[in-house]
C-alpha cells in the first residue's frame, strides 16, 4: 500500500526520526538514568535495605541499563555515575589477605606491590601504650585467650605489627583506613601518627559509634571520619542520617556493598558525603560498585580490585 499521499514524502523521514527519539526517551534506560532526584523518579526505595538474599540486577543497582551500552558510544551517555573523588581509593582489606597472612607486614607490602592505593586494618592499644593492627584483638596462647588491651607489646605475637612498623615498611604515600575497635586507642594513635610522620589527610578513621568518631575528630584533627554501619541499623531515613553526618563533620559513610544502589550513592554525594563499600570479593560486585560512583572500595583480592578499577576508569585492555 502506498502511503506517500497521506504522509508526504518530505515529512516521512522527520516522522520516522521522531518515533525513534520518542521510543528512546520513554525507554527503561532513560527513565532509570533519571532516577537520581527526590520525587516520583527518585529510584530504588531508600527505606528498605538490600540484602544478600536477593541480588538486585545491574540496571537496578546502578539506575542505568547495561544492555544499552552501545548508546554510550553513539550518544556519549556517561555510564559511570559521578563520584566525589576523581579516582576511588582502593583499600586492601587487612592487606592482600587473599594472598598472604592478614594484618602482617608481608600482606601490607604485597598489597602495595599489587597497586593498592590504600590499606585497611583494625587498631588496638596494648597495655603499655602501643598501637597494633589486628582483627579481633585477642592474643591466643594454647587455650588461653587475652585481650590485647591487657597484654604488653613484648608479649604480642611477632606477626602482629604496630601502626608505626607498617608505615615504616610501606611508606607514607598510600591512604590508611583504620577501624577504631577500642576507644582508648584514639589518643595513643594520635601520638603514633605524629611520630611516624603519616599525613593525616590520608588517614580514614572508621567506627559505628558517632561518639568515638567525635573523639577521633578532636584528638586527630585533619583525619577523615567514616561512619561504618549496615543500612538496616540506620535510624530513620537515609537522608536524615546523611544530613546528621554532614552536620557532625563525618564526611564518609561506609556500608556493605549490598546496602548500596545508585540512588543512595547520589543522595550521599548531594550532601558532600563520600560513599564507601566493603566486602567486594568478586569482579561483578566490584564493577557494579565502581559504576555506581563509589568513592572507595575494600577487598581481600587486591589484584582483582586493581584490574577492575583500571577497566572501569581507563577501559579494558583492548580499548586502550
Amino acid at each position: 500500500m502506498d502511503f506517500s499521499s497521506r504522509n508526504g514524502s518530505s515529512n516521512a523521514p522527520l516522522n520516522s526520526c521522531s518515533k525513534v527519539w520518542v521510543t528512546f526517551l520513554t525507554s527503561a534506560y532513560v527513565r532509570a538514568t533519571l532516577r537520581i532526584t527526590p520525587g516520583n523518579l527518585s529510584g530504588p526505595s531508600t527505606t528498605r535495605p538490600a540484602t544478600s538474599k536477593k541480588r538486585t540486577s545491574l540496571p537496578e543497582r546502578l539506575n542505568t541499563h547495561q544492555s544499552y551500552g552501545w548508546l554510550r558510544i553513539v550518544l556519549g551517555v556517561q555510564q559511570r555515575l559521578p563520584s566525589l573523588r576523581e579516582t576511588p581509593i582502593a583499600f586492601a582489606h587487612r592487606g592482600a589477605r587473599a594472598h598472604a597472612p592478614e594484618n602482617t607486614l608481608r600482606a601490607f607490602s604485597l598489597a602495595i606491590a599489587l597497586g593498592a592505593t590504600g590499606l585497611e586494618s583494625d587498631a588496638w592499644v596494648t597495655s603499655d601504650g602501643h598501637v597494633v593492627l589486628d582483627h579481633d584483638g585477642i592474643v591466643r596462647n594454647g587455650l588461653r585467650r587475652r585481650s590485647i588491651a591487657n597484654v604488653p607489646r613484648s608479649e604480642i605475637p611477632a606477626h602482629i605489627p604496630t601502626f608505626e612498623e607498617v608505615v615504616g615498611e610501606v611508606g607514607r604515600e598510600r591512604h590508611f583506613s583504620l577501624d577504631i575497635k577500642d576507644p582508648n586507642v584514639v589518643t595513643v594513635l594520635a601520638s603514633a601518627v605524629d611520630r611516624s610522620g603519616f599525613d593525616r589527610d590520608k588517614l580514614w578513621l572508621c567506627s559505628p559509634d558517632m561518639e568515638v568518631l567525635a573523639s577521633c575528630g578532636e584528638s586527630i584533627r585533619g583525619a577523615h571520619l567514616v561512619h561504618s554501619v549496615r543500612f538496616e541499623r540506620i535510624d530513620g531515613t537515609l537522608e536524615r542520617h546523611v544530613a546528621t553526618l554532614d552536620e557532625r563533620g563525618i564526611r564518609s559513610l561506609n556500608m556493605h556493598h549490598t546496602d548500596w544502589n545508585g540512588g543512595r550513592v547520589t543522595l550521599c554525594h548531594r550532601f558532600g558525603v563520600n560513599a564507601f563499600a566493603w566486602d567486594l570479593q568478586y569482579e561483578d560486585h566490584m564493577r557494579v560498585a565502581l559504576l555506581m560512583g563509589m568513592d572507595a572500595v575494600y577487598s581481600d583480592h587486591t589484584d582483582m580490585m586493581m584490574r577492575v578499577l583500571t577497566d572501569v576508569m581507563v577501559g579494558p585492555p583492548d580499548s586502550r
